[in-house]
């Protein structure tokens, strides 16, 4: 997924109840709920229904993947016995991870490279 879409979700997801942040990431998915794009909004329109900014996206494919940690972190905060109705987001972060090397053939046997980004997310659950 795009390290900088995910850097803009998280910023949003921190500190908000798991459920809220769940519900959140439906609404990004299914374009109801702009995400405010705060660092990388160059060239970024304005849109509807942000509250104290303007310019924001509908990142849905790095929305589905975080809403997919997300219900891995819950999993596993209910196989170590805490209240899956109060958790909260303590910490997220996403980090820029080792890209994909990969190569794209040119004419007269020339290559130009090809990187695909890849990114770690940091999730950290605790009960409010």
């Amino acid at each position: 997924i795009s390290p900088k879409h995910a850097v803009e979700i998280c910023r949003e997801l921190k500190g908000m109840k798991l459920e809220e942040a769940k519900d959140y990431l439906k609404e990004v998915i299914q374009m109801k709920r702009p995400v405010p794009f705060k660092r990388y909004n160059r060239k970024v329109g304005h849109r509807r229904g942000l509250r104290g900014w303007d310019s924001g996206r509908y990142p849905v494919k790095a929305a589905e993947h975080i809403l997919k940690v997300l219900e891995n972190a819950e999993a596993n905060a209910e196989y170590k016995g805490l209240d899956t109705e109060n958790l909260k987001i303590v910490h997220i972060s996403s980090h820029r991870g080792q890209p994909i090397r990969g190569w794209i053939p040119r004419a007269f046997g020339r290559a130009t490279p090809f990187n695909r980004p890849t990114t770690h997310i940091q999730v950290v659950l605790g009960e409010a």
